[in-house]
């Protein structure tokens, strides 16, 4: 979803000098035939300069179509997605601060580091300089230097080089950091909550486990917390979305038994946002009582009979078809059960973020769960929540031990 932008108007009377924010909701481009109405994924490549890049091959037919098919692959669909946002992000400022279109591609050094100031600045009513006709849709850093990127992309895809040298991106950092630094008392936002288990348990005992959408509700739920498993890993964006050699299938999860005889669940991911293009990762999973995620599978595959190519995380409609399951149709009849509970509202990282908290309450090894999570380094401690709820576990009562 669009930001919300605001303007700052002038104080008036009674404002005891401070501006009024006065909130215009979401920006809209202006529009442009260079940038026809496509999904966020294919602006990369369909949204167009008017200026002419030079041939970076020679001039043959097939050398051509080569340099065209694989550019096209370079990106996964999910960056694509995400640089789709950046560049509007981008043709929004142009748009506010009337950039000529010839040049927003190639885009200069001082176009892009004007971008991200106005992209990361969010000004208070306080700082009335700011009062005027130009409105505001502040980002954070992180999502500014994502911005440059998919500005990068997009030169790429329509065949100029990269607009910012390294000393380019060092100075636009220097901005950005003094921005952050100066909205820091404003800019700060609670981390997403976990689920908890006590979460979980209050989602299983509001499904019907024989109706197949609840039953695959309870399916994904389940094994993201216990596997650690990311929610756009279960699920689809759309149902068009769905593509076997991308998206998990019934015959991507294979039920086993370990050393000790203990049964297991494995999960093939044929894509991963962790793994190298052609990777296969692991999700591994084992019996958990009565949250049991293994049940929970065994009963979806029950309840919603599918093909090896249909997706895992499926369910059947009203006229039997099967149908992937879509992350916000997901989210939102998960948030409707924990809200009508008083539990608040869980984003897609949530399970994964409680599943990690809970191993690590647990005293489980921070490599077991660096490993179950898939994370190449310590990125894994960003998902732990609520430290002080289980920090006596680790840490009280250790001057016990010396006698005082």
């Amino acid at each position: 979803m669009p930001a919300t932008a605001f303007l700052l108007r002038p104080p008036s009377e009674g404002s005891e000098g401070r501006a009024i924010r006065e909130d215009v909701g979401a920006l809209q481009l202006l529009p442009s035939p260079l940038r026809p109405a496509v999904p966020a994924d294919q602006r990369v490549f369909q949204w167009r300069g008017t200026r002419t890049a030079p041939l970076h091959t020679i001039d043959h037919p097939l050398i051509l179509l080569l340099a065209l098919n694989a550019s096209h692959a370079s990106l996964r669909d999910s960056t694509l997605s995400s640089y789709g946002a950046g560049l509007r992000k981008y043709h929004l400022f142009c748009d506010i601060f009337s950039i000529r279109e010839e040049d927003r591609l190639p885009a200069s050094f001082e176009l892009l580091h004007s971008f991200c100031l106005w992209a990361v600045a969010e000004p208070s009513e306080c700082d009335t300089v700011f009062a005027g006709d130009i409105p505001f849709e502040p980002v954070s850093v992180r999502s500014a230097s994502k911005y440059l990127d998919a500005v990068r992309a997009w030169h790429l895809a329509q065949g100029w080089p990269p607009p910012l040298t390294d000393d380019h991106r060092e100075r636009i950092n220097w901005s950005l950091r003094g921005l952050e630094n100066m909205q820091a008392q404003r800019r700060t936002r609670p981390p997403r909550p976990p689920v908890t288990l006590h979460m979980l348990g209050a989602l299983k005992s509001s499904l019907d486990l024989n109706d197949p959408f609840e039953a695959c509700i309870w399916a994904i739920a389940s094994c993201a917390f216990w596997g650690l498993l990311r929610f756009g890993e279960a699920t689809v964006r759309s149902r068009a979305a769905f593509t076997p050699s991308l998206h998990l299938c019934r015959e991507h999860a294979f039920f086993g038994k370990d050393l000790d005889g203990q049964d297991y669940a494995r999960l093939d991911l044929p894509s991963a946002k962790t793994a190298r293009p052609g990777e296969v990762q692991h999700v591994f999973l084992v019996a958990q009582d009565s949250l049991c995620p293994l049940e929970a599978l065994r009963n979806l595959a029950a309840v919603v009979p599918a093909r090896g190519r249909d997706p895992l995380f499926s369910w059947r409609d009203s006229r039997g078809d099967v149908r992937p399951m879509v992350r916000d149709t997901a989210l939102q009849f998960i948030n409707t059960v924990f809200e009508a509970r008083g539990l608040g509202s869980t984003f897609g990282h949530s399970f994964c973020i409680g599943g990690a908290s809970f191993y690590l309450s647990q005293k489980v090894d921070p490599e077991v769960v660096r490993i179950m999570g898939r994370w190449k380094s310590l990125a894994y401690q960003v998902y732990i929540r609520a430290f002080e709820q289980v920090a006596s576990r680790h840490v009280a009562h250790l001057a016990s031990n010396y006698s005082f």
